[in-house]
């Protein structure tokens, strides 16, 4: 029986002698790769926080000290050290763990982030709670890491954690140098410098060894240069930049050695106030595939071969298409620049920056600051397109709206992940963009069904020179090129029927639109399938089509409220045309985490279920239709 099986919750960790941490360490390890090897899932990150992990249920007593990790890809060890190792085989599979901290899965997850830079700004609210119901005995632990403390929230918090002495709350700066990628920017490189720096501590006790050895001046002098240590730290290690913000710090401390974390965190904890507590650690630590991957350290592989470290092949995918096709738009555009928010990767954006390296922007993860800044490229004469994932647009909304929009600056942003994405869980379903997006005034938004699509849309985005504009696709394999039948003003007519039905597909879902309609015809129900491509501003050619069928359907994959089908009436509305709409989507909640396939046949977004609810949809029509007063009067002689 291995020391894992043993570990059942925090104070079995807490029982084991030092001497057997070390195998405890490589049990987890070995789990960690056997099972992110069969179900895909965050590796690097994790292997790069076992020992830490493993020293912060030593020191502190969850749940009665919380332990919030940010970003919340990094929990894995706290989930096996809290109770779900026996289930960890099921990480991210329908009905399993989840890929991040989970309230639902246990006690011991306070927050379901997997959005950065959160975890001190929730840290600090705890810690405020417990001062102020006279739980200060308690400390509240926030883990950031893997680039996190490159977003803003965060030092918006530490700003707030600073001006606070009396808070039980301990900062951990898991600091690995990465975010996905090689972490970007200034703070990076000022964190670096401390990686690299041997601390004043060590230089102080240089010259008091050999000061001292000089008669009469060795000991004044020396006594001269500790007095002004402060600017002697300032040269020799920049970890001034905590303290000058008023934060205790401890470190820089080896991450991978446990015994000396612990004891860092026991000082830490000993201090009752805000302290923060450096670890460097290595990303994939322990695996030697994960250590010498230059991309990402095996951040969230697909699942792969555990001897080779060789990925499974990936379909030809959505990400490939808008990645090929930004290389030939910056070929044409010599003003096409590109913007990654730490993602540079994930998001398609790396051969762009290999083609144009002078033209690639990596801002960290600081989605806001990537969309003013696209601004002010704007402004000075570019075209940025910003690319990111769907789900973290929300946090860059209000800058879209009024550092872009208001100001009319031709920035596209290139949601990718849009809709359901399924394995990471709720916070990674891009079920929201469609719908925020609506209120803002002269943006346009594209939804291209297909890669053929994506690749003229894009040249059409990068076009419009008056206004931002935004372009979205989903995760995963791309579908067969649906070819248009026709055309109805800009619009793309997929399928020609008869008044019965008139589909409106948003983007991806012309595929599933167009099986619909053949299982309809089956049912004696006629229907025209349109795809808008361009889903904001809507075609006034639309209204002329809506018109002259009985029903409009539209089917998007975005939440249901304030989406595309609500545009669609609205525009009916506002044109006078009474048809009836009936809007399909995705249902406004948090979904829980499975594939792709399985969650839109759960919240019936497939040809089927569609035909089915569009079938009973006609059919109560037609009842409305009988019954309705006008019919009900009988002619006069």
């Amino acid at each position: 029986m291995g020391i894992l099986e043993t570990i059942k919750d925090p104070l079995d960790v807490k029982r084991l002698e030092a001497g057997e941490l070390p195998a405890l360490a490589a049990e987890i390890r070995d789990l960690l790769v056997s099972t992110v090897a069969r179900n895909a899932g965050h590796l690097g990150p994790n292997l790069g926080v076992v020992e830490l992990t493993i020293a912060l249920h030593r020191v502190f007593d969850s749940p009665r000290d919380p332990i919030l990790f940010d970003t919340g890809h990094q929990s894995y060890v706290h989930k096996l050290l809290t109770g779900r190792a026996g289930q960890f085989g099921t990480l991210r599979q329908e009905g399993g763990l989840s890929g991040y901290p989970s309230r639902a899965e246990s006690e011991h997850d306070f927050i379901e982030n997997s959005h950065a830079s959160t975890v001190l700004s929730y840290a600090d609210g705890l810690a405020k709670a417990l001062v102020l119901r006279g739980d200060a005995d308690h400390t509240v632990v926030g883990v950031i890491g893997d680039g996190a403390l490159t977003g803003g929230m965060a030092w918006e918090a530490l700003n707030n954690i600073a001006g606070r002495k009396d808070l039980p709350l301990i900062i951990v700066v898991n600091d690995n140098g990465r975010s996905y990628s090689p972490t970007i920017g200034g703070l990076a490189s000022h964190l670096s410098s401390l990686r690299m720096s041997q601390g004043y501590e060590h230089v102080l006790e240089l010259v008091k060894n050999n000061l001292g050895r000089v008669p009469v001046v060795g000991a004044p002098l020396y006594d001269t240069l500790h007095g002004i240590k402060k600017g002697l730290k300032d040269i020799l290690t920049p970890q001034v930049m905590f303290e000058d913000l008023g934060l205790k710090y401890v470190g820089p401390i080896d991450g991978h050695d446990e015994g000396a974390v612990e004891a860092a965190l026991r000082r830490a904890r000993g201090f009752r106030g805000p302290v923060i507590v450096h670890v460097l650690t290595r990303k994939g630590n322990g695996y030697t595939h994960a250590e010498n991957h230059d991309e990402d350290c095996f951040h969230s592989p697909q699942p792969f071969d555990i001897e080779t470290g060789e990925e499974r092949p990936k379909p030809h995918s959505w990400t490939n298409v808008f990645s090929d096709e930004m290389v030939k738009v910056g070929a044409e555009r010599k003003d096409v620049v590109a913007i990654t928010a730490a993602m540079l990767h994930p998001t398609g954006l790396a051969a762009f920056a290999e083609a144009y390296p002078d033209r690639i922007y990596d801002v960290g993860i600081a989605e806001q600051h990537a969309l003013t800044s696209a601004a002010g490229l704007a402004m000075g004469g570019l075209h940025p397109v910003v690319a990111v994932y769907a789900t973290f647009l929300n946090r860059a909304f209000d800058q879209l709206l009024m550092d872009v929009a208001l100001h009319r600056q031709p920035v596209t942003v290139v949601l990718d992940r849009a809709g359901v994405t399924g394995d990471d869980g709720p916070s990674h379903n891009g079920m929201w963009d469609l719908s925020i997006l609506q209120v803002i005034p002269g943006l346009s938004v594209a939804a291209p069904r297909d890669g053929a699509r994506l690749r003229e849309l894009l040249a059409e985005a990068v076009a419009i020179e008056d206004g931002p504009s935004v372009i979205r696709f989903p995760k995963g394999a791309l579908p067969k090129d649906v070819e248009a039948v026709g055309k109805l003003g800009e619009m793309d007519v997929l399928r020609t029927g008869d008044a019965d039905v008139l589909l409106v597909a948003v983007g991806p879902m012309a595929e599933v639109c167009m099986e619909a309609a053949t299982l309809l015809d089956a049912q004696g129900i006629s229907a025209t399938v349109v795809d808008p491509r361009w889903v904001k501003p809507l075609d006034e050619a639309l209204v002329l089509a809506a018109a002259a069928h009985k029903l409009v359907v539209v089917v998007e994959d975005n939440g249901r409220v304030g989406g595309v089908g609500d545009a669609v009436a609205r525009l009916l509305r506002d044109a006078d045309v009474d048809v009836p709409v009936r809007t399909y989507g995705i249902p406004q909640r948090f979904l829980d985490h499975a594939k792709r396939v399985k969650i839109l046949s759960e919240i019936g977004l497939t040809g089927q279920d569609l035909a089915r609810q569009i079938t009973e949809a006609v059919a109560r029509r037609s009842q409305v239709m009988e019954s309705h007063p006008a019919r009900l009067v009988q002619p006069t002689d």
